[in-house]
């Protein structure tokens, strides 16, 4: 492939999300349930997060991390569900969400992350994830 043509396609793939991890991932889907949330107190969005797959990344069980300083890391598990065969964190969500609190959640292969934002004195928080 000639250097035009992966200079002219780099973007379409970094939009589509082919270098992202699955922490980035995860926070870009915060980001955009945090733009859902209503106006009022008490307002409320779920973000469903179907998994942190990429293709081929992260295919088994898996922890996430939402912690109360800010912090979303995720750990891939392998096969036997114990061996962690890669970690992603981020913090990039903190700027659209607060989190009061530190939730660690045990996931299995491809199970969904609920995540439940609602609008608190003003600022969009994360209320519960399950």
């Amino acid at each position: 492939m000639s250097v035009l043509r992966l200079a002219l396609l780099l973007p379409a793939l970094l939009l589509a999300g082919c270098f992202t991890d699955a922490a980035t991932r995860l926070a870009y889907d915060i980001k955009a349930g945090s733009a859902r949330v209503g106006a009022g107190n008490g307002a409320h969005y779920i973000v469903e997060h179907r998994t942190p797959s990429g293709w081929r990344e992260c295919t088994g069980p898996y922890t996430v991390q939402l912690d109360q300083v800010g912090a979303l890391i995720i750990w891939c598990r392998g096969g036997d569900g114990e061996t962690v065969v890669s970690s992603h964190s981020t913090s990039y969500h903190r700027r659209f969400v607060d989190t009061p609190r530190t939730w660690i959640l045990e996931k299995g292969a491809r199970e969904t992350l609920l995540i439940r934002l609602e609008r608190q004195n003003g600022r969009v928080v994360i209320a519960e994830a399950l």
